[in-house]
C-alpha cells in the first residue's frame, strides 16, 4: 500500500537536524511533483518548509527542491547570501537573495539573453557542469501563505528559480548541461574558479551561448 503525504512528511521529520538528501539515481528525482492543494496541514507545511531550510542551509547550498529529501510536493525554497567577490558578483549578476518559499512554481523566459555559468547541486555530489540558462524569467508561483508572486527575476537567482522549478519536472541540470563541461568540484578549484567559464569553453572544447 502506498504511503500516504502525511505520512510520508511525518515520518521523515520524525529526526531532528538536517534530513538527508536524495542522490541522482532515485526515481523521486525523475518524477513530475504533485502540485500543492493543501495535502499538509498548515502546521505540517510549516514544519516541512522549516527542515526545508535547514537543510538548504547545512548543505551548504542556494535552493532545495520538496523531491530532493523525497518528497513528491511541487514545493521548493531559495536563499542566497551571495558571499563572493566583486568581480564574480558583478560577472554573474549575483545578489543576496532572501528565503523565499515557491508553492507550484512555474517560469518561462523574459526575453531572449541566455546566459552560461558552471552550477552544481545538492543531488548530484562532487560535480559541476555549464548549463544555458535564460538571463531573466517570468515566475509565477505561492509563497508559504498562499499569497501569488507574479515577477520577473534576473541574473544569478534567475538561474536559481529555473534549476530549482526544474527538479519539480524531474529535471536535473545534467539533463540541460554541456557534457563536455563535466567537471569535479576539485577541478573547478583547481582550475575553472574564474567567474566565467570562457576558459574551461576553450580547454574543454564546448560552446557557450551567443546571445549573452
Amino acid at each position: 500500500m502506498a504511503i500516504s503525504l502525511v505520512d510520508l512528511v511525518t515520518r521523515l521529520l520524525d529526526d531532528d537536524g538536517p534530513l538527508p538528501i536524495v542522490q541522482d539515481g532515485d526515481p523521486v528525482l525523475r518524477r513530475r511533483a504533485v502540485p500543492f492543494d493543501g495535502q499538509l496541514d498548515d502546521g505540517l507545511l510549516a514544519r516541512l518548509i522549516a527542515a526545508m531550510r535547514d537543510t538548504m542551509r547545512a548543505a551548504p547550498g542556494v535552493g532545495l527542491a520538496a523531491p530532493q529529501i523525497g518528497v513528491p510536493l511541487r514545493i521548493a525554497v531559495i536563499e542566497d547570501s551571495a558571499r563572493v567577490s566583486d568581480e564574480v558578483r558583478s560577472a554573474r549578476d549575483r545578489r543576496a537573495v532572501p528565503l523565499r518559499v515557491l508553492v507550484n512554481p512555474t517560469y518561462s523566459p523574459a526575453g531572449d539573453a541566455t546566459v552560461g555559468f558552471f552550477e552544481g547541486c545538492l543531488s548530484v555530489s562532487g560535480w559541476q557542469a555549464v548549463v544555458a540558462r535564460h538571463a531573466a524569467v517570468h515566475l509565477t508561483a505561492l509563497d508559504e501563505s498562499g499569497r501569488a508572486v507574479d515577477e520577473v527575476v534576473e541574473g544569478w537567482a534567475a538561474r536559481i528559480v529555473q534549476h530549482e522549478t526544474d527538479h519539480l519536472d524531474g529535471i536535473l541540470y545534467l539533463d540541460r548541461a554541456e557534457t563536455r563541461s563535466l567537471s569535479s568540484n576539485a577541478a573547478i578549484v583547481d582550475r575553472w574558479s574564474q567567474p566565467t567559464p570562457h576558459e574551461a569553453a576553450a580547454a574543454l572544447g564546448f560552446p557557450l551561448p551567443d546571445r549573452p
